[in-house]
């Protein structure tokens, strides 16, 4: 048996204890309590959104508490802590989910979601369900909404004159620093870099004495790390579109009435979109910001980069567990 699978076995059996020997608790009250264990910040935007429109949408039956900078929970055991009946509610990543079920990898990936509207329009396609039903069945967990995080882009050092950054081509010889996960190394090299990986800590340094030529992340990390002060401009790849999902206890989604559910549903949805609408908001005062800061920032050709980066994933270890016929599908939602 797999270490993937023995983890799965695990916390599907520890669940299944927990449930025998317990009603959790807060059904015997008149209202639930939804515990929301989040590593995020009470000022993060995902936080916000679901504070404010899904705490406020279910206080007719559920009583929303949410727990931020991982105060509740480890960052990174909360789908297990849901899965034992120890949490109701998370926000969980792509890449969480992979390492339960490998397939989940392919929306952590390179130019497989286009912007915001395309995200949605993927979780809500036929072709999510087997991806959602494999998480309810094996885990306990479902999965209500996508949540848009942001966009990634090339940030680099030298102005627009010097390196024009329009396909991957332009990318060639340029030391693109990334984080240092295999993963992350292979898109680097999947958008035509030479991918240098360097702890976040450093890269202010290494781009104000030429170590690495640029970085890669979205507007808001850029404004915050103050990276506008060492770079002349940004050719916005999107070669990521960042999400999160939220997670809710299945076994805490079975014990509400219809009504009830439908109201989770509706207030989640709500949620993500308040959430998305204000990142985006945010996305675009941003580029104002930095236009005005004196950085150059355009559209590269985004046909180009997806196919080229595309290319590189198929027939590789990456895409090894996708299941045949899904990127096909995705990429037929988009643009």
């Amino acid at each position: 048996m797999t270490m993937k699978m023995t983890r799965r076995v695990f916390t599907a059996a520890v669940g299944a204890i927990a449930l025998a020997g317990t009603s959790l608790g807060a059904f015997a009250q008149d209202k639930i309590t939804l515990r929301m264990s989040t590593p995020a910040s009470d000022s993060d935007q995902r936080s916000i959104s679901l504070a404010t429109v899904f705490g406020p949408a279910v206080e007719g039956f559920a009583t929303y508490e949410p727990h931020y900078n991982a105060s509740l929970v480890a960052q990174g055991s909360e789908l297990e802590a849901i899965s034992a009946g120890d949490l109701e509610m998370s926000i969980a990543s792509a890449q969480e989910l992979a390492t339960f079920f490998p397939e989940f990898s392919i929306f952590a990936t390179g130019y497989v979601h286009q912007d915001a509207a395309h995200q949605v329009k993927v979780f809500n396609d036929p072709l999510m369900d087997p991806f959602k039903k494999k998480v309810e069945d094996e885990l306990g967990v479902k999965l209500l909404a996508v949540m848009y995080l942001g966009r990634r882009h090339v940030n680099l050092r030298f102005p627009r004159s010097e390196k024009n950054v329009m396909t991957p081509a332009d990318l060639a010889g340029v030391n693109l620093r990334m984080p240092g996960s295999d993963a992350w190394q292979f898109l680097g090299k999947a958008l035509g870099a030479n991918p240098t990986p360097m702890a976040f800590t450093e890269v202010y340094t290494a781009l104000q004495t030429g170590s690495v030529d640029g970085q890669d992340n979205p507007l808001p990390t850029v404004v915050d790390a103050k990276f506008y002060e060492v770079t002349k401009q940004i050719s916005l790849t999107s070669h990521l579109v960042d999400l999160n999902y939220i997670a809710f206890s299945k076994a805490v989604w079975d014990k509400l009435t219809p009504d009830q559910q439908a109201a989770v549903q509706k207030a989640a949805e709500d949620a993500a979109e308040n959430g998305r609408q204000a990142q985006l908001k945010k996305e675009e005062d941003l580029v104002a910001f930095l236009k005005d800061k004196g950085l150059e920032i355009y559209e590269p050709d985004l046909k180009a980069f997806r196919e080229h980066v595309q290319a590189q994933y198929v027939g590789s270890s990456f895409a090894a567990a996708w299941p045949e016929g899904v990127l096909e599908k995705i990429n037929a939602l988009g643009n």
